[in-house]
């Protein structure tokens, strides 16, 4: 069974008001590299007929896929952990420089409870790293608030033709546990 299979697996309240969100906003596609903190996002959009999804070996490769399909007329998503922002910095001048737009969620690492130690530079100059790239920035720490900023980011990002990143703080994603007491 494919991990998608199951859209109720593991699928947190936030994942699903961004698919909702998703859903109202008319984005028709997802594009990611397999991440545990989006996972449950990725099952609901993996079995809507309605969104599709392309599944990617490297981050970068999502934003070039990302213009390519916004100039065929379809509005996208790119998700991806926080470490994966690191491979794109050369590939996010695409989008500023052609007036592109472009929506990350990005699924914070490095912060609340880290226990992989190379997560945290990373995840800690990923807010940094996005606004020297020209990148609006928007934080996500709140259940409750997912639906307006993800809607209120993708809007920015479409009407104003901008890059746009929406970070979701990892206590959002979950304490993962690895049975190390």
């Amino acid at each position: 069974m494919a991990a998608h299979d199951n859209p109720d697996q593991k699928t947190r309240p936030w994942q699903r008001d961004a698919y909702a969100t998703f859903k109202a906003t008319r984005v028709s596609h997802v594009i990611y590299v397999p991440d545990g903190g989006h996972q449950g996002l990725i099952s609901l959009c993996a079995n809507d007929p309605d969104i599709s999804t392309t599944v990617l070996t490297s981050e970068q490769e999502g934003v070039g896929l990302s213009a390519g399909l916004w100039l065929g007329g379809i509005k996208s998503v790119l998700l991806m952990q926080s470490s994966g922002v690191g491979n794109c910095l050369n590939l996010f001048s695409l989008p500023e420089g052609c007036r592109l737009p472009l929506v990350l969620l990005v699924t914070m690492r490095g912060e609340f409870a880290e226990f992989v130690p190379t997560q945290i530079p990373m995840g800690k100059r990923t807010p940094a790293a996005l606004e020297l790239m020209g990148f609006d920035t928007f934080r996500l720490d709140d259940e409750s608030a997912t639906s307006d900023i993800v809607s209120g980011a993708i809007d920015h990002a479409f009407f104003s033709k901008r890059s746009v990143a929406v970070l979701i703080s990892q206590r959002m994603i979950g304490r993962k546990n690895w049975g190390i007491k």
